[in-house]
């Protein structure tokens, strides 16, 4: 997830997008400079293309929106694979329940393979979907290697990337949320509170929506003349723990920020802790947003206010996709699509110290 916003990048599902031309292999090949089996070679994962080849027709690929022609199987096997991550918080639990219930409407069963982010994990579940086959893949949060992208392709089995890590393969379509516009609205809300010294604490630095929602509280900033200052941005992971660490370290600068945006509710969360040890009370001496709006966000004490991202529509689009291809579910669009954000204002916010809203 590039952190920059883009037009092009956001399809709006509600509405019917003017079909577009489809681009050929033939073209493709043209374009490159090279022959139609090469591209070929490209699109199914082989090693036998050199590496500036390889890296100059997938960007052709990505630019034209090519989506692969797969041939659907003759007999489906009545799987779906989710990859995820980690399965144990709410925010998995969320796209859990998204794949499942649209996999039921098409009668399939759901296999979850949680990775850990470790190669051993990842190459078990290849080792396992090669030998009984499935009618789909969504990718949850979590990257493959070069190699291991390509031995999902071989497979020739539809593929979907929900909240991608990275820069997807060509072809491969992706569904996301607004994160810049997510990332500005909640450091605006901030601004009209009076706050000035705003903090923001991190995601994994390595997965796009990090970057996108660090580029909106960024803009939201410079947009009200207030300079960026580096110390009041504190890495993370998504989780509790770094929510804690950060918002602890930020408590013990010399010029302590008076309202945070956390990239998730979890880091929030993990914020809130540290704020009570610390003596100080959420919202009246230090406002909080996360990001998600995971069930509990609403049951925290006092309730969070957050940036809702639709994470079930969003797994729930990834299934339909990969079960009736792009081509039915999107006709004609963009192979990029971004769901809505939008800013819950609960109880976590309050006027800056010293400030009045009214």
């Amino acid at each position: 997830m590039s952190g920059r916003r883009s037009s092009s990048a956001t399809t709006d599902t509600s509405g019917a997008a003017e079909p577009a031309a489809r681009v050929t292999i033939a073209e493709i090949a043209l374009e490159a400079g090279v022959s139609a089996p090469t591209v070929s070679k490209v699109l199914n994962g082989r090693d036998q293309v050199a590496p500036e080849t390889r890296a100059r027709v997938e960007e052709l690929l990505r630019r034209h929106n090519y989506l692969r022609r797969r041939a659907r199987p003759k007999k489906t096997v009545g799987l779906v694979d989710l990859v995820i991550r980690e399965v144990d918080s709410l925010w998995a639990g969320e796209v859990m329940q998204g794949v499942q219930s649209e996999a039921a409407e098409h009668g399939a069963e759901v296999v979850v393979a949680a990775t850990h982010g470790t190669t051993t994990e990842t190459l078990r579940w290849l080792d396992n979907v090669s030998k009984r086959g499935s009618d789909g893949i969504i990718l949850a949060v979590t990257d493959l290697t070069p190699a291991q992208r390509r031995q999902v392709t071989s497979l020739d089995i539809p593929l979907a990337v929900v909240d991608p890590v990275g820069s997807p393969d060509a072809g491969v379509p992706t569904v996301g949320a607004t994160n810049w516009q997510g990332g500005l609205a909640a450091t605006q809300h901030l601004l009209e509170l009076g706050h000035r010294r705003i903090g923001i604490l991190r995601g994994h630095d390595d997965a796009l929506c990090t970057r996108a929602r660090l580029d909106g509280y960024r803009a939201a900033l410079e947009g009200a003349g207030i300079a960026v200052d580096p110390a009041l941005q504190q890495p993370g992971d998504f989780y509790y723990t770094t929510g804690f660490s950060g918002m602890r370290d930020l408590l013990a600068l010399p010029d302590p920020p008076t309202a945070v945006f956390a990239s998730s509710d979890l880091m929030a969360l993990g914020a809130y802790e540290a704020i009570r040890q610390a003596g100080l009370r959420v919202a009246t001496d230090v406002s909080i947003v996360g990001f998600d709006d995971v069930p509990n966000s609403a049951w925290a004490s006092p309730p969070l206010t957050t940036v809702r991202q639709p994470l079930r529509e969003m797994a729930a689009l990834a299934t339909r996709i990969v079960l009736q291809g792009a081509d039915t579910v999107l006709p004609g669009s963009t192979l990029r699509m971004e769901l809505a954000t939008h800013l819950v204002v609960r109880e976590s916010t309050g006027a800056a110290p010293g400030k009045s809203t009214t």
